[in-house]
């Protein structure tokens, strides 16, 4: 399978971020709104979950994994997450945040119980390698198991992008993946019915301080183009001259910058036996279809 690398992006500082999320008690508002948005959409899908993977839970929103157990009272709850350095699922994480994976679901790894849905809010942007997400994501799943995601758009902070460009500064951010782009990509990745749909949200600020906070929370500034050592109090200064002065504002003096918001989902499709002269088909698939075509669920070789 091809990989599609963002090239902007760096992929340590993306995994440091989300790193520094685990260990706190809370997660973004941005997140936990968006999840909450994400809810509203699985009022859609006619056949609700029995097990399902919440991936990057902390990143994602504590407040909308409670909201998530409460909507599915039956079903079973596991977690998952990623390290894109190592290479492999992230480990239970420490700090405060680690009492809520402590009291709560075990840890998905590769080769566990497959699940009826993955949800995944507000990390696939800050994934380098998307293709390799979506094959995690796609191992996970049984068939007609179905992922639900959402991720920031290429719209997202334009206006604080055209302040850097117009001081000469290095990127604000890496570049976001535009949705069609994302389509396409899951179709690549072997899912089907892929959906996708935006939204755009304008968020206001009383002043510069206060944005500059919140996008410390947003995931921080991950372009591999950004300065690359530490800035002084002056420059900040100036940043918050520069936000100040050249960002539009409301009618009534508030600051405002778009944020983009892309949603998603896919189905996993039934195994399926390529067409060719000669097919070879393993033997666990061909249980599989032969279990799929009783109404059964697929056994297991263990």
């Amino acid at each position: 399978m091809a990989t599609h690398l963002v090239p902007s992006l760096d992929a340590l500082a993306a995994e440091r971020h989300i790193a520094r999320v685990r260990s706190m008690q809370a997660s973004s508002w941005l997140n936990e709104e968006v999840a909450q948005r994400m809810l509203s959409r699985l009022d859609w899908m006619t056949q609700q979950p029995k097990r399902w993977l919440h991936w990057e839970p902390t990143w994602g929103g504590l407040n909308a994994h409670r909201l998530l157990t409460d909507k599915l009272p039956t079903a079973t709850t596991v977690t998952g997450g990623y390290s894109s350095s190592a290479r492999q699922f992230a480990a239970k994480p420490t700090g405060p945040s680690w009492a809520f994976w402590r009291s709560a679901e075990p840890l998905w790894e590769p080769g566990a119980k497959p699940v009826d849905m993955v949800w995944a809010n507000m990390s696939l942007h800050l994934q380098t390698d998307p293709m390799e997400l979506f094959a995690l994501w796609k191992q996970a799943l049984q068939p007609q198991g179905y992922v639900m995601f959402s991720a920031l758009g290429p719209d997202t902070l334009r206006e604080v992008r055209q302040v850097y460009a117009a001081m000469g500064w290095a990127d604000a951010m890496h570049d976001f993946t535009d949705m069609h782009d994302w389509g396409d990509m899951l179709v690549e990745a072997g899912f089907a019915e892929p959906v996708m749909d935006m939204e755009t949200l304008t968020l206001t600020y009383p002043n510069a301080e206060r944005l500059i906070k919140d996008l410390r929370d947003y995931g921080g500034n991950t372009s591999r183009a950004r300065f690359g050592q530490l800035r002084g109090k002056a420059w900040r200064a100036e940043l918050c001259r520069s936000l100040e002065a050249q960002l539009p504002r409301t009618a009534d003096g508030q600051l405002q910058v778009t944020v983009e918001l892309i949603y998603g989902h896919a189905v996993k499709p039934d195994v399926t036996v390529p067409a060719s002269a000669t097919t070879h088909v393993a033997l666990s698939d061909m249980q599989a279809m032969l279990q799929q075509r009783k109404g059964a669920p697929p056994k297991s070789n263990k």
